[in-house]
C-alpha cells in the first residue's frame, strides 16, 4: 500500500512514554497490535517530520481549493 492510497482499515493510535525511557507509538486495530518504541531523539525527529508533512499538506490543500 502506498502513502496516497486510501483504505477502510480503522486503527487506534496511542502515544506515550514507557517506563524504560522510550517513546511508544502503539497502533491497534482489528487483529493487529503494533508497539513501536523510539528513543527521545528519534521521537523528536518523527515529530519534526509530522510537523513538516502537516505544513505541506495544509499548503497543498489550500492551493487545490483556489
Amino acid at each position: 500500500m502506498g502513502i496516497n492510497r486510501q483504505t477502510n482499515i480503522e486503527a487506534q493510535l496511542q502515544i506515550g512514554p514507557t517506563t524504560k525511557g522510550m517513546v511508544r507509538l502503539y497502533i491497534s486495530g482489528d487483529g493487529i497490535d503494533v508497539p513501536m518504541d523510539f528513543t527521545p531523539d528519534e521521537a523528536r525527529e518523527i515529530a519534526a517530520e509530522l510537523t513538516a508533512a502537516a505544513e505541506h499538506a495544509g499548503t497543498s490543500g489550500k492551493s487545490k481549493k483556489s
